[in-house]
């Protein structure tokens, strides 16, 4: 397995120079995970960076003490985290294998050691948070402001890769606040519409002109 061919399909870690990326690849830990296997805890006092090698994690946060809800799925390439540097807390989410995932873990503690010799790494870690917040921020405005069929056009288009999206239904209905019983309806709506198609597990996108204009 090439780790650094593998990390360089994030964009956050691709734009990093290059002897700040070679010394998080030094100091970074492969993880492979089975499926629901957790990476770290909604809560937990350690921090630090996570790339997603292979696979996809879920992003989960909890609603009270006995509930979780899906926020978010990290695909291959995505890269998030956060440091307890300047005041920050612990982990504000769950992150766990939706499937079969390889991931490149950096602690929190490697990253002040990379740090000393690269400080432009603070400001990547800032830049890198930021983008969560964005998304996060954007996330919350789609549920306040489109209706459902809205809110499923505009995560297909999130997913979206290739002209197909490899999503469950219970995933997506999860991820816009509906039953699966209305997103099923939904999707049906939009098939017949011709802005896409069904399969077992994947979802093909026809016509994304028309899913942008439902998530506009």
């Amino acid at each position: 397995m090439d780790i650094e061919a593998l990390a360089l399909r994030s964009i956050w870690f691709a734009h990093l120079p290059a002897p700040l990326r070679a010394a998080l690849l030094h100091a970074g830990r492969v993880a492979r995970l089975d499926a629901g296997q957790w990476v770290f805890g909604e809560g937990d006092a350690e921090t630090g960076v996570l790339l997603v090698l292979e696979g996809a994690l879920r992003i989960e946060a909890s609603v009270g003490a006995e509930r979780d809800v899906l926020l978010n799925l990290a695909p291959a390439g995505a890269a998030f985290g956060q440091s307890r540097r300047g005041g920050g807390g612990p982990r504000l989410v769950t992150a766990r294998a939706a499937s079969a995932a390889t991931v490149l873990l950096i602690p929190d503690a490697a990253l002040q050691r990379i740090a000393e010799v690269h400080p432009a790494l603070w400001r990547a870690v800032s830049e890198l948070v930021y983008g969560q917040l964005d998304t996060i921020v954007h996330l919350a405005a789609q549920l306040l402001a489109l209706g459902p069929r809205g809110r499923i056009a505009a995560r297909l288009l999130t997913f979206a890769a290739g002209g197909e999206v490899a999503l469950s239904q219970s995933d997506l209905a999860e991820m816009c606040g509906l039953s699966r019983k209305a997103t099923n309806a939904h999707l049906a709506a939009l098939e017949r519409a011709g802005a896409i198609a069904r399969g077992y597990g994947r979802i093909a996108i026809i016509d994304a002109g028309a899913l942008r204009r439902l998530a506009a």
